[in-house]
């Protein structure tokens, strides 16, 4: 047998029809092959002449917002509120908080989240000469810091007389006057001084903090030494370009109530608002959208949850500047099976991701997540990012307290449409637990009075997002369940960060944008998977085997 000359290799190659593969487009003909998940195909190496720490993983979510790595958490009760939306923002993603709460909770855990790294401080926390060791301690209590600027007037603007810190007051009686405890002997920087060379000044007085004096001494803004310090810790932190804040972002309904629970979250900092409904393509949606656009017209919104083209050129006209896409994929979503409405969530993507990019609009693949493979799925068929609930749940930042279930150390998981979420803050319903039987908590809430039902209108987050809050009876579209633990989000995150990066490696491109170019033209090819394909890709043939996913 005559075999070729191994330098006509190429050569010989070009003799092809096509490349090895599926193109995107042949992948997702819905005709051939019906609606398709994450599971279902998967994507052809490339060439590897690169490192993987070489490889970028910013990716846009809004118009005008782009991360450093394209993870969100999900606006759910279990999953984010404070400490998880810091997390997040500090690795480079985002946390929504969701609004399952008080809006005062809710702008709470977002002015928290806008405190934490500052860059500088615009609104300083300021006291008086005449006020005392007590009211610094309060402060301290409340928000975790006492470098606190002294001003003649206790105010931002006033002139600067002192400031005081955790050593000015540590053996200080209560009642002692700040005018006898602060120091006074200040180091400041000048008006107009650039972030950089602020940080320069503060870094070589080895202060706690820098204030920020104009030419007649008034206090303007202050720098923190523990901003600098997170900056070398947090290289990837999402942050707004002018001020150095952390992004922030929180969910909020389509009712007019939403709109004063808003207007709390703005004058917090909110730089980003998601509008939370299962089915976005709805006349509340549209109204709230122009609404907000008419009122914050610098607040970015995310609408939705949208799967189809027609979804989604309802709320790009309305003014969405990014789009959520999923509609009963997640793990505790049973909206597919009970409501027989829906999309797979490949082909949900795919469809909105190619409509929207027309306009500039990004779209957030949101629902059925659980692993780094099908994040890389998702950018690939055109996503900016990958919204994640159940994959975060159980790990240390998010809210609750973790149990034992079956001799597994767990904490509590459940969909926004379960049952037990639209009964949160029922008259007569516990929060996290059932009437009490022999002293402790039962397994089922105990239902309201009817006195209590006539006197209160139940309205929150679960029952708006899925339009029943004055339906009599609650038809479910999630369920309740835990899940294991997963350790600190802070090293789960960068464990989904690095696996991007080698995926990406593998698929040889050396970014996120370079990945969807080479998709939409072709030179990134797919594969479908068999169910054999799909046993035969995963763990099999084993007695019994132990996964560790990162060390």
């Amino acid at each position: 047998m005559t075999f070729l000359n191994p330098s006509k290799a190429f050569e010989e190659l070009k003799k092809y029809p096509s490349s090895d593969g599926l193109s995107v487009k042949e992948l997702m003909n819905s005709t051939l092959h019906g609606g398709l998940t994450y599971n279902d195909f998967l994507m052809l190496p490339g060439k590897i002449d690169f490192s993987a720490n070489e490889v970028l993983t910013e990716s846009r979510i809004t118009r005008n917002v782009v991360l450093k790595t394209p993870f969100i958490s999900s606006p759910m009760d279990t999953v984010t509120e404070g400490e998880m939306a810091i997390s997040m923002a500090l690795l480079g993603g985002i946390g929504v908080i969701h609004h399952n709460q008080s809006a005062a909770a809710q702008a709470a855990m977002v002015r928290a989240v806008k405190r934490h790294e500052n860059g500088f401080i615009t609104d300083p926390v300021v006291l008086s000469p005449d006020q005392y060791v007590e009211d610094v301690l309060d402060v301290k209590a409340r928000l975790g810091f006492c470098g606190i600027p002294i001003t003649d007037t206790g105010a931002l603007g006033g002139k600067l007389v002192g400031i005081v810190t955790s050593r000015d007051v540590q053996f200080q009686p209560r009642s002692a006057l700040l005018a006898d405890v602060m120091t006074t002997d200040l180091i400041t920087a000048p008006e107009g001084v650039t972030l950089s060379e602020a940080n320069d000044i503060l870094r070589d007085s080895k202060k706690g903090k820098l204030p920020i004096v104009d030419s007649q001494g008034r206090l303007v803004s202050l720098l923190a030494r523990s901003d600098l310090l997170k900056n070398q810790t947090y290289p990837l932190a999402s942050k707004r370009p002018e001020s150095k804040q952390l992004y922030s972002a929180a969910a909020i309904g389509t009712r007019p109530v939403d709109r004063d629970r808003l207007a709390s979250l703005v004058e917090a900092g909110l730089d980003i608002v998601v509008i939370d409904s299962s089915q976005g393509n709805s006349v509340f949606q549209v109204e709230m959208i122009q609404w907000i656009k008419k009122t914050y017209p610098s607040l970015e919104i995310i609408a939705g949850n949208v799967v189809t083209r027609e979804q989604a050129a309802t709320l790009i006209a309305a003014g969405a500047d990014g789009l959520r896409v999923g509609m009963g994929s997640g793990s505790i979503c049973i909206t597919q099976e009970i409501m027989a409405v829906g999309r797979p969530q490949a082909s949900a993507i795919y469809a909105v991701a190619e409509f929207a990019s027309r306009f500039g609009v990004p779209v957030i693949a949101d629902g059925g997540i659980s692993n780094v493979g099908h994040i890389v799925k998702a950018l690939a068929l055109g996503a900016g990012a990958v919204m994640m609930g159940g994959l975060l749940a159980g790990t240390t930042e998010a809210p609750g307290e973790y149990f034992y279930h079956e001799g597994k150390r767990v904490k509590a998981y459940r969909g926004m449409g379960s049952i037990e979420a639209m009964a949160k803050g029922k008259p007569g319903m516990a929060q996290n637990s059932g009437s009490k039987v022999n002293g402790k908590p039962g397994k089922y809430p105990t239902p309201p009075s009817k006195a209590q039902a006539e006197n209160h209108v139940h309205e929150n987050a679960a029952t708006t997002r899925y339009f029943s809050e004055s339906s009599t009876v609650k038809v479910a579209q999630g369920v309740s369940g835990d899940v294991q633990d997963k350790g600190s989000v802070k090293d789960f995150l960068p464990y989904l960060h690095a696996g991007l990066q080698h995926s990406l490696q593998d698929i040889g491109v050396r970014n996120v944008r370079e990945l969807q170019d080479g998709v939409s033209e072709g030179r990134v090819r797919f594969e479908l998977r068999t169910a054999s394909a799909q046993v035969e890709g995963g763990v099999h043939g084993l007695n019994s085997y132990t996964k560790r996913l990162f060390a």
